[in-house]
């Protein structure tokens, strides 16, 4: 008897992964359609909150399509081989977040401690501080890196190029947009 191939059962999600290896784009809809939801779950969980949940949803399914060659069977079950996929991109999301906010610290604390500041002047840069986080936020997630690797880190267009993977013309169009954005959301234009 063959399974329903909408059912979530180890078979189904082993013959689509198999699929999946071998590029089956429809196979790929068919696992997202049936494992999505469970996995977002785990991934919310997680993160708390529903935004990094899909971005780290998105980039596991990339992740299943690039890997799904590499799924072993007698390994694991392919919900586990999945999930921890999810969680290992959600973890590192964490971590991601948590350096990005440790970098905007130390650059209030490295404004805040050249010379003496008068608490007028302290309460101007927490506010533009805090605006500039704010806005920050408000980037997509690769203009966000690109933007903060420029400014915050000082590295080149070519070693941010390297750094993430892409192309220079998308480095150097991220941080462009990044920056226009950032304009606007300070009320630059």
């Amino acid at each position: 008897m063959t399974a329903n191939p909408r059912e979530l059962t180890p078979e189904t999600l082993a013959e689509l992964l198999e699929r999946i290896a071998k590029e089956d784009t429809a196979a790929l809809r068919e696992l997202y359609d049936l494992a999505a939801p469970k996995l977002f779950g785990l991934a919310l969980r997680i993160l708390s909150k529903h935004e990094w949940a899909e971005e780290v949803l998105q980039d596991s399914f990339v992740n299943i399509w690039r890997f799904a060659g590499d799924y072993r069977r007698a390994l694991s079950a392919p919900m586990t081989w999945m999930s921890a996929i999810v969680r290992n991109r959600a973890l590192d999301h964490l971590r991601r977040v948590s350096k990005q906010e440790t970098e905007w610290s130390d650059a209030l604390d490295d404004l805040v401690a050249s010379g003496d500041p008068d608490p007028e002047a302290l309460t101007a840069v927490s506010l533009q501080a805090r605006l500039l986080a704010g806005c920050m936020q408000q980037l997509d997630p690769a203009q966000r890196q690109a933007v903060a690797l420029a400014y915050l880190r000082d590295q080149s267009h070519s070693e941010i190029a390297e750094v993430l993977t892409v192309p220079l013309g998308t480095v150097k169009s991220w941080i462009r947009r990044g920056l226009a954005k950032l304009k606007t959301c300070l009320g630059g234009e």
